[in-house]
C-alpha cells in the first residue's frame, strides 16, 4: 500500500534548490518535514524497515537531555539521518545546542498523546526571566555559546545527495523565555529600549550559530524557525517586528546568500500581512506553514508562488482526522494545484506525535504516485 521507505532513496537537495527558486521544472515531487516526532518515526523504523529503534520520544533528546540509560546522542542522530534519508527527503534539519543559558521557566503536564507518566513541557506564558534592567544585567550573554556537536556529527554521516538546513529561533526565544508573553507585550510600551536590547542580544546570539554553520559544505539553507502570528494576524504590530525583528531577519538571509545558500523561513500563525516584508525586503526563499483556516497552500501558491518558494501546506488538522480516501483526494488536490511549481510537499507543520503515522505515510505515498 506505502512505498516509503524507500529501498533505493536518490535524495537531490541541488534539484530541490532549483525547483524553489524556479530554476527547473521539477521531475519528482520533493518531500520537505520541519521536524517529525519520536514515536512517529520509531513506529515506522519497527513496522516498516523491520529494525530496532533506540527509544525517545522529542527532538530534544538526541541534543543531549534525556536519553535513555547507556545510549549516546550520536546513536539518536544516527537513527534520525537514516529515517530521513529512506523517507525519501532532500534535506535533514539540526539546530544547536546552547550552553550558559538561563534556567527558564517553564510548565509541565502529562501528554494526552503519549502513554500514560510520559511529561511534557510547555512554555510558561505569563512572564519570563527578564522584568526589568537589573533582570537584564544579571544575565552573563557573553557565557551564552552555541554547540556544534550535532552539526559536526551531521556533516559527516549525512548520505550522498542530501544537505544539511539549520535553524534556531530569535524571536520566539524572546517571546517565550526571556521575557514572556504577556510580558513582552507589555514591555513594548513601557520600556520599549529594554525590549530593543534584549532582541539586541539574543539576535547576535543566532546571527554568530547560522555565521559559523553556514560555512559547512553540507548545509544547504538556514531554515529560520519564528512563529509571528495567531489565527488572524501577527502577535505584534508589523511596525514592531519591522524595527526589532525582520532586520535580525534580513542579516540571516544575507548570510545564506553571501555563502550561496538559501534561507527558508517558518512561521505559524497568519503573517499575511508582512508577506511582503518577507519575501521583498527579507528575501526568504521559501515559506513554511499552513493551515487551511489561515491560506490553504495552493491559494497561497496563486497569490506568491512565483516570488517565493513554498513548503509543505498539508493541515495537520487534516492529516489527523480524515480517512485515507479523503487524504489521498486532499493531498492529490494540493498537487495539482503547485505542481509544477516552487514547491515541495509536507505537512502544514510537521508529524506530531498525535499525528497517525498510517495517515503520514499515506501523505508521502500520494507524493510519490503524483504525475501531472
Amino acid at each position: 500500500m506505502f512505498r516509503a521507505p524507500l529501498k533505493r532513496p536518490l535524495p537531490d537537495f541541488e534539484s530541490l534548490e532549483s525547483v524553489l527558486k524556479g530554476k527547473k521544472q521539477p521531475q519528482r515531487v520533493h518531500f520537505v518535514e520541519l521536524g517529525i516526532d519520536g514515536k512517529v518515526m520509531k513506529h515506522v523504523v519497527e513496522n516498516y524497515m523491520k529494525t530496532k529503534w533506540i527509544p525517545f520520544n522529542t527532538i530534544d533528546t538526541y541534543l543531549g537531555w534525556d536519553l535513555p540509560p547507556g545510549v549516546t546522542w550520536k546513536e539518536c542522530q544516527k537513527e534520525c539521518i537514516d529515517f530521513y534519508y529512506r523517507m525519501g527527503y532532500d534535506s535533514f534539519n539540526v539546530g544547536p545546542t546552547w550552553e550558559n543559558l538561563p534556567k527558564f521557566k517553564r510548565r509541565k503536564a502529562q501528554d494526552t498523546a503519549m502513554p500514560p507518566k510520559v511529561m511534557r513541557s510547555w512554555v510558561e506564558e505569563g512572564g519570563g526571566i527578564i522584568k526589568n534592567w537589573n533582570d537584564f544585567e544579571r544575565i552573563n550573554w557573553g557565557a551564552i555559546k552555541h554547540n556544534l556537536q550535532a552539526l559536526d556529527y551531521t556533516h559527516k554521516n549525512l548520505p550522498d545527495g542530501m544537505k544539511i538546513t539549520v535553524a534556531a529561533i530569535m524571536f520566539e526565544m524572546v517571546l517565550e523565555r526571556f521575557l514572556g508573553y504577556e510580558d513582552l507585550f507589555i514591555l513594548s510600551h513601557d520600556e520599549p529600549k529594554l525590549v530593543e536590547a534584549v532582541f539586541e542580544e539574543w539576535g547576535k546570539k543566532v546571527y554568530e550559530y547560522y555565521k559559523e554553520a553556514v560555512q559547512y559544505p553540507g548545509v544547504g539553507a538556514i531554515w529560520h524557525v519564528d512563529d509571528l502570528g495567531h489565527k488572524t494576524g501577527t502577535m505584534l504590530s508589523a511596525e514592531f517586528l519591522r524595527k526589532n525583528v525582520f532586520p535580525w531577519f534580513k542579516r540571516y538571509a544575507a548570510l545564506a546568500h553571501e555563502q550561496g545558500k538559501m534561507c527558508w523561513y517558518h512561521s505559524c500563525g497568519n503573517v499575511l500581512e508582512v508577506m511582503d516584508d518577507l519575501i521583498e525586503d527579507i528575501q526568504f526563499d521559501a515559506f513554511h506553514s499552513f493551515q487551511d483556516v489561515i491560506i490553504p497552500v495552493g491559494e497561497f501558491m496563486e497569490r506568491y508562488g512565483n516570488r517565493i518558494g513554498t513548503l509543505g501546506g498539508v493541515d495537520v488538522d487534516k492529516i489527523v482526522r480524515m480517512s485515507e480516501s479523503e487524504i489521498r483526494e486532499y493531498v492529490r488536490k494540493i498537487l495539482d494545484k503547485c505542481m509544477p511549481g516552487r514547491y515541495a510537499l509536507g505537512s502544514g507543520n510537521s508529524i506530531a506525535n498525535y499525528v497517525p503515522v498510517r495517515n503520514y505515510l499515506i501523505m508521502l505515498d500520494e507524493g510519490l504516485r503524483w504525475r501531472a
